[in-house]
């Protein structure tokens, strides 16, 4: 099979080339921009593009597949000529269901958690030696890659992500892979780009369930108002599994599930983390793993890459980084610290960085959200506010939507991690939250010096 990516720079992109040159595939690809770490990857394998930029010399009638990634336009010379020449197109999540409509699907959804959830999934199964093909939006400790497909494989985990497939395909990713097992761990409005209101993003969910297969399984957070009222409305021919945080404790700062096997001492904390956990215990026990297998493995769960990654600590103090931008995914992730933590002083700082968070109509869902934080700061680049053509925002707006008067608002990043560091506070947990990079700064090296 030769494939070829347009776009293959792309973080799940170029996972997906590499999984296909492992299976043997002919793999080639262009970009105009690749970035770290997907260039060292794409270097790694032999995948690189030679040059940088679009090239029609690349396309040609011999090819089997072209796969469409996000970050090309639709009018890409490359793609024309695609299409020109009658070469198959795919965006990524339909080549996805085309390696894997034999198989046994199970996608998880949802506004937040579900990279978090996947990735427990794909923990447990591993560490029970049960072999699944899988597609998750962050590196895992354990999996070189974030994509993997086999063809002896019988199972396929995969998050189901709900922004738009390709350039020329506005479809939502997830509805594309018919699951035979989903989840949705709950609805908060996001990505107000593509869905402007939130009746327009929540249908989104429901046409999700309604691609579930005959007698399928839906596993779905039952305290989310909105996924409750979502899932009554549904099909009647799909399995219906609700679920909740199950009962656990905090002792020295660890959390422990309280199960029938007694108390599961757990690497991972936060009420949201709890609900996670069940909801994966749930897809495992539909794919046939024992409760007391899935607590078993589960404990040796350090969480995803910059999900509630600690990435500095002495004895008195500790640094956490967090993927969190979306308001839910920041309530969420500011109270898990809090409640960890309650002695000790809670520094939060957040990066608005996606173009709901930098909207000002959308700016307001974040009220409240850090309430929890003894001390907040906000950090927004105004070039960013340009580059995505939004109206101009400033700290006094930011202040109001947050309903927080006495946060810090900076626009240089210099500024925001200075004043954060100034804090004189011997016990204290700092956490940094966005889907951004905060301008380009090591984390590693920043984790080390805000201690």
């Amino acid at each position: 099979m030769q494939v070829y990516f347009i776009a293959i720079g792309g973080s799940v992109m170029h996972n997906l080339a590499i999984a296909l040159q492992n299976k043997g595939y002919t793999v080639t690809g262009s970009d105009d921009k690749i970035f770290d770490p997907s260039y060292s990857n794409l270097k790694k394998h032999g995948l690189l593009p030679n040059k940088e930029g679009w090239d029609t010399n690349n396309i040609h009638a011999g090819l089997d597949a072209v796969i469409l990634g996000m970050h090309a336009k639709p009018d890409n010379p490359e793609l024309i000529k695609a299409n020109e020449l009658g070469v198959k197109i795919y965006s990524f999540p339909e080549y996805l269901y085309e390696q894997t409509k034999t198989k046994k699907r199970v996608v998880i959804g949802g506004s937040h958690g579900k990279t978090t959830i996947t990735s427990m999934v794909m923990h447990v199964l591993r560490d029970n030696n049960i072999n699944f093909d899988y597609m998750v939006g962050s590196q895992i400790a354990g999996f070189d890659t974030m994509v993997y497909l086999d063809e002896e494989n019988e199972i396929a985990v995969f998050e189901g992500d709900e922004y738009l497939s390709s350039p020329i395909d506005e479809r939502p990713k997830f509805h594309l892979y018919k699951p035979h097992v989903a989840l949705i761990s709950g609805i908060s409005w996001d990505h107000v780009n593509v869905f402007p209101t939130f009746q327009n993003y929540k249908e989104q969910f429901s046409v999700f369930i309604d691609k579930i297969e005959s007698d399928g399984s839906l596993i779905y957070y039952k305290n989310d108002q909105i996924v409750n009222e979502i899932v009554q409305n549904s099909r009647g021919d799909i399995k219906k599994i609700p679920y909740n945080a199950p009962d656990y404790v905090q002792k020295n700062e660890q959390n422990f599930i309280l199960t029938a096997q007694g108390e599961i001492p757990l690497k991972v904390f936060g009420g949201h983390n709890m609900a996670n956990i069940e909801g994966a215990r749930l897809i495992c026990e539909q794919i046939g793993l024992k409760s007391d297998m899935f607590y078993k493995s589960i404990q040796s769960f350090k969480g995803a890459f910059k999900r509630l990654q600690l990435i500095g600590e002495n004895e008195k103090s500790k640094v956490y980084l967090d993927f969190a931008h979306a308001p839910s995914k920041v309530k969420a992730t500011v109270n898990a610290v809090k409640e960890k933590y309650p002695a000790r002083k809670l520094i939060a700082g957040l990066e608005l960085h996606t173009f709901s968070s930098l909207t000002i109509d959308f700016l307001k869902q974040y009220y409240g959200t850090m309430d929890e934080a003894d001390y907040s700061f906000i950090y927004y680049n105004p070039k960013t506010v340009e580059q995505k053509g939004l109206k101009m925002i400033t700290p006094e707006d930011i202040k109001n939507a947050f309903g927080a008067q006495k946060m810090r608002v900076h626009r240089d990043i210099d500024q925001f991690m200075k004043e954060i560091n100034d804090i004189e506070i011997e016990e204290k947990v700092v956490l940094l939250m966005t889907s951004g990079n905060f301008g380009g700064v090591n984390m590693e090296k920043t984790g080390k010096q805000l201690l």
